[in-house]
């Protein structure tokens, strides 16, 4: 439980008050305050609500803005929930030359692209990528920046764009993946000036003065989800969930064939997990079986007839409330092959399609009903990349509903032989909790709702 929050507060009472805490810290800072106002968010807190409020009160406080993202799928999500709740803001949307912005962004009439930012000087709120902004040359800076999904921002891209504001709201998911490189970045571990580093690490390494707030409460989990990701990934920033039990439920238009795959789907409806379990044994990272096991869940998700019920009224679960989860591209690849085989749509171009990706870039969506091929299913072994708690954590919390996780037996046996070897590199902060952690308490929760697959 968040400190300061007690059982019987209404979540969204609890939500609304950390939120008017942040605005005022951000929107309305007092005499000396620090620059930066960080913001910790769980996933499904109301990251983008948040970013989208604060945007729209700066410019009511006579304040031209400017919104660093980190891909352009962001900014035109951004771009378009800004045009949406405030028709009246003038919103520019810088692009690069060899892009060009998503029609959903570019619908709205408020809404202006270009690739000068001169064009864009004069409109209340500017959105690009960070690998743009660090282009942009301009004599009035701005006083306020709004940072989205800052921890996904590495601290070499807050230092080319630092120079164009004065003050800044970050806001982001600490559970979620670090930022990406591809080149060795040893040399400067322990450094407090590590471009590896997010945004966030090294803005509070170099500013002891900045204590992050927190959004307390996930719109996105359900009750039977919130406590395992919160104990599992978020220990010392716990949060709860926006509904209490029985308030989101699943229900079958078809009954079950008695099969194990059915047995998955139905644990899940009842307790919003399933783990369809696989014998023990070490296969290619596209395992065959693993993957026709993925594939033919789905098929019966959709076979089934799924039916949504939440504070939202009730939907059908399509296509499109699903999503398969993966921790490579090649894996991902063969699940749509196997998917395509069994008549499941895959290609969102042509309509309402499951989406099949890594975590990676699942992260910040959603779905009513995930199903997720376990990143140790099936390995001789148990590498850094594998154990990185982010990626777990993405895996695990992109859903409403339920999550039906496919794995091979001897995950945990595998934890245990492989105990995390990475070197100790001095200066260097422990990540808490550690992907072998988290991997034992995700795989202890499921234990209770495991479906043998022989």
């Amino acid at each position: 439980m968040t400190a300061g929050m007690t059982a019987d507060q209404a979540p969204g009472a609890v939500a609304d008050a950390a939120v008017a805490a942040i605005l005022e810290a951000a929107v309305r800072p007092a005499p000396g305050a620090p620059r930066g106002v960080v913001v910790d968010s769980p996933p499904g807190a109301g990251k983008s609500t948040l970013v989208v409020r604060a945007a729209r009160e700066l410019v009511a406080s006579g304040e031209r803005l400017m919104i660093v993202a980190q891909t352009n799928s962001q900014v035109d999500d951004l771009v378009d929930r800004l045009a949406a709740k405030g028709p009246d803001l003038g919103i520019g949307r810088l692009h690069a030359g060899d892009s060009r912005p998503a029609p959903e962004a570019l619908r709205h009439g408020n809404v202006t692209a270009s690739e000068k930012v001169a064009d864009l000087l004069e409109h209340d709120v500017v959105v690009s990528t960070a690998a743009k902004w660090q282009w942009v040359r301009t004599e009035a800076p701005w006083r306020h920046a709004i940072v989205d999904e800052a921890y996904q921002m590495r601290s070499d891209a807050l230092l080319a764009v630092a120079r164009l504001f004065e003050r800044a709201l970050f806001v982001g998911d600490p559970g979620q993946l670090d930022p990406f490189t591809v080149v060795g970045t040893d040399q400067w571990a322990g450094l407090s000036y590590d471009p590896s580093s997010s945004a966030v690490v090294t803005l509070l390494a170099h500013n002891p003065a900045i204590r992050p707030h927190r959004l307390p409460v996930s719109w996105r989990l359900p009750a039977s989800a919130a406590p395992l990701i919160s104990a599992a990934f978020y220990p010392y920033t716990p949060f709860r969930s926006g509904t209490g039990q029985g308030e989101r439920r699943l229900t079958a238009g078809v009954r079950a064939d008695g099969s194990p795959v059915d047995a998955a789907i139905d644990e899940a409806v009842e307790s919003g997990w399933a783990l369809l379990e696989l014998p023990a044994r070490h296969t290619v990272r596209t395992d065959p079986q693993a993957v026709a096991a993925v594939a033919a869940v789905v098929r019966r998700l959709l076979d089934r007839g799924l039916t949504a019920h939440s504070e939202q009224g009730s939907a059908p679960v399509a296509p499109g409330r699903i999503a398969v989860g993966t921790a490579h591209r090649d894996q991902a690849a063969a699940v749509r092959q196997a998917l395509v085989a069994l008549d499941v749509p895959v290609d969102a171009a042509v309509g309402p399609a499951v989406t099949v990706d890594t975590a990676n870039r699942l992260q910040g969506r959603e779905y009513d009903v995930t199903v997720v091929l376990h990143p140790l299913s099936g390995r001789p072994d148990a590498t850094a990349f594998h154990l990185e708690t982010g990626r777990l954590c993405v895996l695990a919390s992109r859903h409403r509903h339920a999550c039906i996780v496919v794995a091979r037996a001897g995950i945990a046996e595998l934890l245990d032989e492989h105990p995390s070897t990475e070197p100790v590199q001095l200066g260097v902060a422990v990540k808490f909790p550690d992907g072998w952690e988290a991997n034992h308490a995700v795989l202890a929760h499921l234990a209770a709702h495991r479906v043998p697959l022989s």
